[in-house]
């Protein structure tokens, strides 16, 4: 069912999307470019929730501050997660390397490396084998239903699984955390 905004409450949502992102952006840091984006993206989850907002509990623009401000939170944690993983600024391959014209950072990599190796991974025939050998080992220390779980789950993921009725999600992801100890226990390094 599609509510229809008014041009009065549109403004409002604008607003509060805009003041929401300039902090969001200054919050963390990022350049200029990005405020149309958080912007955007703000406005969209306002526009989607209105139907919920119920004008007799608060004025719009409070609902649409709070609303705001908990999905500024959810692209908070996504940018630092991002930035946990491949550092501040990411790391394009076409980077030219210091000292020289014509080499680019791509160029330090083999394309059998892959780009593992652009974030510290090694890619030995050797280790792989260990890997594998440590693998199959840890497998077989696990249950049979173990051993099952981790087949589905190379096809689909714990909602589906929990869908399809091989057990409640909490279970499953209890059982995923008992197999991943098991696997740690005997070798298995998580990849």
């Amino acid at each position: 069912m599609r509510c229809p905004i008014s041009p009065a409450d549109l403004s409002t949502l604008q607003h509060v999307a805009d003041r929401v992102a300039r902090r969001t952006r200054h919050r963390l840091g990022l350049p200029m470019q990005d405020l149309d984006d958080l912007r955007q993206e703000l406005l969209l989850d306002l526009i989607a929730r209105i139907p919920t907002f119920d004008h007799t509990r608060s004025p719009l623009e409070a609902y649409a501050q709070l609303v705001a401000s908990h999905r500024s939170t959810r692209i908070d944690r996504a940018v630092w997660r991002e930035r946990q993983l491949y550092g501040r600024t990411p790391l394009s391959l076409d980077t030219p390397l210091a000292g020289d014209d014509n080499a680019v950072v791509g160029d330090l990599f083999s394309q059998e490396q892959g780009l593992g190796a652009l974030f510290g991974q090694s890619f030995d025939v050797e280790d792989q084998a260990i890997t594998n050998t440590s693998l199959d080992v840890g497998l077989a220390q696990l249950q049979p239903d173990d051993q099952h779980l981790c087949v589905a789950l190379v096809g689909s993921s714990i909602d589906q699984l929990a869908a399809s009725g091989h057990g409640a999600r909490a279970t499953l992801y209890r059982r995923l955390k008992d197999i991943r100890l098991t696997l740690l226990a005997h070798g298995v390094e998580p990849a």
